[in-house]
Parts: structure tokens; C-alpha cells; sequence
């Protein structure tokens, strides 16, 4: 039995209502439907289902999305505004973990970005710490799927993580996303699985299945791992292509113990 927990994200079998996903993840080993917010957690609970990290909350103008977040100063009222009212929701459900993200660059240089991203940060840790909730940020490529996104290196983001010292904050390192940016997945996880919360998966390219026809070797990725010690969580991100998709995550938590 793997040292660390499996877990669905929701978003990609959005199609599929909540109780029949959790009924088949559940019947597959999966302990996790992740990237669910509040109204979707006592669903997951009745179903013996756990939220392995929490959605992001969403404000005004989309703040707080994937383009629009912490490195920019003027979001910063606004973010401390919805992650205060966010983090006891998700501490209150036993949930450990919640997202966020850097924003886009739009023309700010890497420097002053993750110095604006460790200030709006910083004034949202002391209640992250107060209700126990790890804030993570997730490295995403802005190669293919979110072009300008400023948190696209895992150089960057353990900077960040260094930056801030916290064990309040840490990194989501996304497998697929980070193998379009810079490869060396294996490598990377040894140098910075202490900087590292969680994890997702999908097969590279196209995102999809974790199969003979993507280039990623998961189960090489997994058993280092388990050489690092990693006790977090691993999340299936793929999107399937044959609907509705429970034979490829069975195949996926299999391949990925």
C-alpha cells in the first residue's frame, strides 16, 4: 500500500453528477474528489470522501482565478477578503489544503512578481495557520493551456515557498504541466519534494489518459515517490477520452501505487 492517498479532481468529469463519481471513485480506492468547494463537501462526506485540497474562492472581476491573483498588489484587499472567509469553511469541513494561484504576468517581471505574490501571501498565512489549512499554490505551464501564467517553473515557485518559510505554505506540483514547461520530473521531485504538498497527474501530450500512448512514466515518477517519502496526496487531473472514464482511472490508481 502506497505511503501516500489518491484523489479524483472533479473538474475533469464535470459531466458526471456528484454521487454517481463518488460512488465509482469509491468502489476504485480513490479517497478524494478534489477541487470541490462547499456545497459539494457534505456530498463527498456522505459517500465516506474526503476533499484532498479545496477549490479556490472567486471575487469580484475574477479575482483570485488562475490570471488574476496574487502577484498583482491591487488584488490583494480582495484576496485577503475571500481566502479569510474561504479558509475556516475548509478547516471546518477537515480539509487541510486550499489552493491559489500567482496570476499572469501581463508584463511584470518574475522578480517582482513573487515578491508581490509573498506579500499578499503573508497577509493571509496567520489565519491559514490559526485553522490549520495549508495554502498551495500550483505550478501550471503557459506553453499550451495558460499562456503568461507567471508560476510556470518549479525554480520560481520553491523560491517562493523559500521566500515566505512556512510550513503553512507549499507548492502543487502538476506532473503534466510541469513535464510541457521543463521536464526533468524525477529529478525535480528529489530536489524539491520538501517544498511539495501535492500532486497531479494527466499524460502528456493532450492530457488525457495515463497510457501507452503519453510519454510520462508514471510509474517510475510514483516509485520516486515513495523513495522521497511523499505521504500527501496524488491527484488524477486527465480528462478521458472514453467517457465516462472509470476504467482509465482504475487503470490510473493501479499504475500509480
Amino acid at each position: 500500500m502506497s505511503e501516500y492517498r489518491h484523489s479524483v479532481c472533479r473538474w475533469c468529469f464535470g459531466e458526471v453528477p456528484l454521487e454517481e463519481l463518488c460512488e465509482q471513485v469509491r468502489q476504485l480506492g480513490y479517497e478524494s474528489i478534489e477541487l470541490t468547494g462547499p456545497a459539494e463537501w457534505p456530498v463527498l462526506s456522505e459517500h465516506g470522501l474526503t476533499c484532498a485540497i479545496a477549490t479556490f474562492p472567486q471575487g469580484p472581476d475574477g479575482i483570485g482565478t488562475i490570471e488574476k491573483a496574487f502577484n498583482r498588489p491591487e488584488h490583494h484587499d480582495v484576496l485577503e477578503d475571500i481566502y479569510r472567509e474561504m479558509i475556516p469553511q475548509v478547516a471546518a469541513a477537515g480539509i487541510h489544503q486550499l489552493i491559489l494561484f500567482s496570476g499572469n504576468r501581463d508584463g511584470m517581471d518574475d522578480a517582482t512578481g513573487l515578491q508581490h505574490c509573498a506579500a499578499g501571501i503573508r497577509r493571509i498565512l496567520p489565519y491559514a495557520m490559526e485553522h490549520g489549512v495549508i495554502l498551495v499554490m500550483e505550478l501550471l505551464n503557459s506553453k499550451v493551456d495558460h499562456p503568461d501564467y507567471m508560476c510556470d517553473h518549479s525554480e520560481w515557485g520553491a523560491a517562493l515557498v523559500d521566500e515566505i518559510d512556512s510550513p503553512f505554505f507549499r507548492l502543487l506540483y502538476d506532473i503534466y504541466h510541469m513535464q510541457i514547461m521543463e521536464g526533468d520530473v524525477i529529478a525535480t521531485i528529489r530536489k524539491h519534494h520538501a517544498r511539495i504538498s501535492h500532486f497531479h497527474t494527466a499524460g502528456v501530450p493532450g492530457r488525457h489518459e495515463l497510457d501507452d500512448t503519453q510519454e510520462l512514466n508514471y510509474k517510475a515518477i510514483c516509485a520516486c515517490l515513495h523513495e522521497v517519502g511523499y505521504n500527501g496526496w496524488l491527484g488524477q487531473e486527465f480528462t478521458p477520452r472514453v467517457k465516462p472514464g472509470y476504467d482509465a482511472l482504475k487503470a490510473a490508481i493501479e499504475l500509480c501505487r
